[in-house]
């Protein structure tokens, strides 16, 4: 499937050879090298590969204006890889984010996930769960607690509507993994544990979303 990327990257050179190898597989691809042209033409992409180290703003303050008004998948593609930046990106809402150089078979392969898992994230569900004062709108992308909107990022409703569709039951850390970033092999076992912190945090009530030790994860209480 033939995706619009938009290539958020400032060197020249790397867009170039990158748009090249895009475009030779089939992926129309735009290139900018500022993140004010960032924010102005996402709307048009399918998917933004975003860099960090731009010119004129901070990647990751481009990565929240855009989560701020868009859904668009974004994949950091950067070679800041020290972990406070990871985890920064992952809780602004990067689909996932990768450090150079990356190889560009793996680089298709998570492009490949992250749309799926977008195209899989916009097919209407009617489901609503609860558990205890937990109301998990699978529909609505909304979770409630108490009747209170706790405003989930994506990653971190992914995560808890895979465990939602199973309540009481475990459900290993590969298995979610897979299923939330569309291949174990290829999912950062750190992302899942930072979006984890982050969905126990706004669910605030400890001991609903346990930890299966050795195997994974169970929604709901023994």
């Amino acid at each position: 499937m033939a995706v619009r990327v938009l290539l958020v990257e400032d060197d020249a050179g790397v867009a170039g050879a990158l748009a090249e190898s895009l475009h030779a597989r089939g992926h129309p691809v735009t290139s900018v090298g500022r993140g004010a042209d960032a924010l102005h033409r996402h709307r048009n992409a399918d998917l933004v590969l975003l860099d960090l180290g731009l010119p004129d703003l901070d990647g990751l303050d481009v990565l929240r204006k855009i989560r701020a008004v868009s859904p668009v998948p974004v994949i950091v593609l950067t070679a800041r890889g020290d972990e406070r930046s990871i985890v920064r990106g992952l809780r602004l809402g990067a689909d996932d984010y990768l450090t150079k150089p990356v190889r560009l078979a793996e680089l298709l392969a998570r492009m490949d996930a992250v749309v799926r898992r977008a195209v899989a994230r916009d097919t209407p569900a009617g489901d609503v769960v609860r558990v205890e004062d937990v109301e998990i709108d699978l529909g609505a992308r909304r979770v409630l607690v108490a009747g209170h909107d706790i405003g989930l990022t994506t990653k971190e409703f992914e995560i808890l509507a895979v465990l939602a569709a199973r309540p009481g039951t475990a459900v290993s850390r590969q298995q979610l993994m897979d299923e939330v970033w569309g291949d174990a092999y290829l999912a950062v076992s750190r992302s899942l544990d930072v979006h984890l912190t982050g969905l126990r945090a706004k669910l605030d009530r400890p001991g609903l979303l346990a930890t299966i030790r050795g195997f994974g994860y169970r929604l709901g209480r023994d």
